[in-house]
Formats: structure tokens, C-alpha cells, sequence
């Protein structure tokens, strides 16, 4: 744990189990969003052939979906728990490391 705390920055043990719980939540709220969500713009799974691409689209679908939902739910969460600070810069970091940093720029 002191590991995590040093390279995050932080230094309270419950700041750190604060933010493990975050990304926890936030893991399991963006799997469970993304079905709704699938099902209320059409594209539910039983709308896709029964050929064995049909369920490996909506299966896709279902998994790049989950990104953008948990990109959002990170700071949403973070800020709820009342560490936003430290979930918006580590946010800004992943985007930026995947190639998407201009986005706050």
C-alpha cells in the first residue's frame, strides 16, 4: 500500500482505500450501464443474427462502449467520494497516454 500511496501522490491509508473503492464501483457501474444503454438505442441482443458473429458485434459493441462510460463514471464517482482532484488528473493522464490528451488541451 505504501507503494501506491508514494507513486499517487497521497498520503493517508484511508484516502487510498477511499480511492480503491472508486475504482471498484466505477468497474462494476460502467458494466452495468452499458447494457441499458444498448438496449435503449435499438440495439439490444436479440436484434443481432443467432450466426456466431452476430452476439461477437454486440458483444464489441457492448465492450467499447464500456470505455467511454467508465471515463465518465471515474470522475463522477471520485467527485461523489470527494477525491475529484485526484480522479480529473488521473484521468487527464490516461487519455493522454492512450492518445487522447488533446481533449484537454
Amino acid at each position: 500500500m505504501d507503494k501506491l500511496k508514494k507513486r499517487w501522490g497521497i498520503k493517508s491509508t484511508f484516502q487510498l482505500i477511499i480511492i480503491l473503492i472508486v475504482f471498484s464501483v466505477t468497474g462494476s457501474a460502467s458494466v452495468y450501464v452499458a447494457k441499458p444503454f444498448l438496449n435503449w438505442v435499438g440495439l439490444e441482443q436479440g436484434n443481432f443474427p443467432d450466426a456466431w458473429w452476430g452476439s461477437w458485434i454486440y458483444w464489441t459493441l457492448r465492450i467499447v462502449l464500456i470505455f467511454p462510460f467508465y471515463q465518465i463514471l471515474l470522475v463522477l464517482f471520485g467527485w461523489l467520494f470527494g477525491q475529484f482532484k485526484f480522479f480529473w488528473n488521473f484521468e487527464k493522464k490516461m487519455l493522454d497516454r492512450i492518445g487522447l490528451g488533446f481533449l484537454f488541451k
